[in-house]
Parts: C-alpha cells; structure tokens; sequence
C-alpha cells in the first residue's frame, strides 16, 4: 500500500486487511504507490491465472447467494467503485461480470442527475437502484459524486455539502442493518498514467467515442479532486462500511484485486443453498412415472 511498504506475493493472507483505509484517520493519497501490487501475484501472467483459478468460486458463491434469497434470506452485495476519470471503472465492471451470471447483477452508471433526479434529495436515486435481496450491485461511481464534483465545481453550498458527509453515513448504515454488504473501493491512478490513458484514447480512432474535451478541464484540477477523495475516504468510513484502496495503474492488478476482495466478503457470507419443502424420494418416483 504505502510507496515505503512493498508487498510481495501474499496468496493467503486477508486483501480486505492490506488494502483497507485505517478508519477515521487522515487520508493522504499520494502515500500510496498507484503502480503497486500489494499482496498481488508476482506479474500479469500470474494475475491472470489466479484469478481464472478461483473464478468457478465467485460464480458458485454467486448462486448461492440469490438461491438463498428464494427462501427469504435478504443479505445482498454492492460494490461502489470510485475512482478519477480513466482509473477502470468501466473495465472493472466489465471483468467482476464475467465472473456472474449478469441475471443476478444489477449494474448502475451514475452520471449527472437528471432533471427529475435534481428535484429530489440526492440519494433519492441511489436508493432506487440498489441490488434486491440475493443479486450483487455494482456502482459506476456513486451517491459519491455529490461530495466529489459538487465540492470542486462548487455545484452546491459548502454547508450543504459538509451536511451530505452524514447523510452518505447514516445511508450507508442503513444498508449494512438491511443485510446489504457494502464493498467501496477506490481506483487510485497516477497523473502519470491518466495523461497516458487519455492519449491512447486520442491516438486510437476506435477510442474517440470515450474522448470527451471536458477531461483535460477536470484532469486541470487534479489536486482539488485528490483533497475532495481524501476528505470523502476520511470521514465516510466506518467499521461496517469501510474503503479500499486498490492500485489501478496496473490494470491486471486491479482486476485481480477487485475478484479476492469479492471473493473474501462472499465467502464471510456463506451464502447456503435453501432445503427443499417438498418429498424428494416420492417426487422423484412421480417424475419416473411420467
């Protein structure tokens, strides 16, 4: 994690436990080595394998967890991602569904509210597309937005944002007593690697579509996001709903990271397929019969 501390291969040791921001403690980001591999596999090659290996596990956890809800087990998954413009968030989406049946998925990009969106309060709708009891959600970006964007575009007044920190807190509660397990992780990319990613967009014809002008604008106000993110990470952690912070300039890390850290919460869930209500045996000989 720490540029100071450098781990190696870790294959068994807890990633929820290295990648977790120390709760209620200062967050300083470039602390953090965007480019590390902390209790990754040695390279790419074997990234890629690992994360093969323990695939047929996530799908089979997956099953488990909306087989159970049929018998009124209400636990769920979500999975915030957030993270600066190119840091993966579209790709992380694209590789956790590869792992699950999309049918028990439900996925949400969050873009600028729309008309109706901005004539509620501003959970109104997070709270609309929260995963149902059994599926896992995944967030592309998040009710984060409205202390992240708000706070450097100075989209709302400083008290109303400062008031949102607590209602992000008490939202998130709320969902943890629900039986819903919240995995937020942060994708920390470097300067560096964003100016890369943002050139291969503009060298590349077929990478035109995911060019927008208005990148280089907000890559111009890099050092207001990073104190907007380490403000956010600070003071909306808790115990129950804490961040990760995952290295995102190494894109086979990042998507090794993300499967353990959905792999790890899944298994802690333990999700059981429900008894039958029903005679087997006697089903069974009715079945034969037809």
């Amino acid at each position: 994690m720490p540029k100071k501390k450098r781990a190696g291969e870790a294959g068994r040791q807890s990633l929820r436990k290295l990648l977790r921001l120390p709760v209620g403690e200062p967050v300083d980001l470039s602390a953090y080595d965007a480019a590390g591999t902390p209790g990754g596999p040695a390279d790419k090659k074997a990234g890629l394998a690992a994360v093969a290996g323990f695939a047929p596990r996530l799908a089979d956890l997956q099953e488990r967890l909306y087989a159970a809800s049929t018998a009124g087990d209400r636990r769920r998954l979500l999975l915030v991602l957030q993270g600066m413009d190119t840091s993966g968030k579209g790709g992380t989406v694209k590789h956790v569904i590869s792992h699950f049946n999309p049918s028990g998925c439900r996925i949400r990009a969050f873009k600028a509210p729309t008309e109706e969106e901005s004539a509620h309060p501003f959970l109104w709708r997070v709270a609309r597309a929260l995963p149902e009891p059994g599926e896992i959600g995944i967030f592309d970006r998040s009710h984060y937005e409205d202390v992240l964007i708000a706070r450097v575009r100075e989209l709302a007044p400083r008290t109303e944002i400062e008031n949102r920190y607590g209602e992000i807190a008490g939202f998130e509660k709320s969902l943890a007593d629900g039986g819903v397990t919240v995995v937020k992780v942060f994708l920390h990319i470097s300067y560096e690697e964003q100016r890369a990613r943002l050139l291969e967009r503009l060298d590349n014809p077929e990478k035109h579509w995911k060019f927008n002008q208005g990148d280089i604008e907000e890559r111009a106000l890099w050092p207001a996001y990073q104190e907007a993110y380490e403000i956010a990470l600070q003071r909306c952690a808790t115990d129950r709903t804490p961040w990760y912070l995952v290295p995102a300039d190494r894109k086979w890390y990042r998507n090794w990271a993300i499967s353990r850290l959905l792999l790890e919460h899944l298994e802690e869930l333990d999700p059981a397929y429900p008894k039958g209500n029903f005679d087997v045996a006697e089903s069974r000989a009715r079945l034969l019969a037809t």
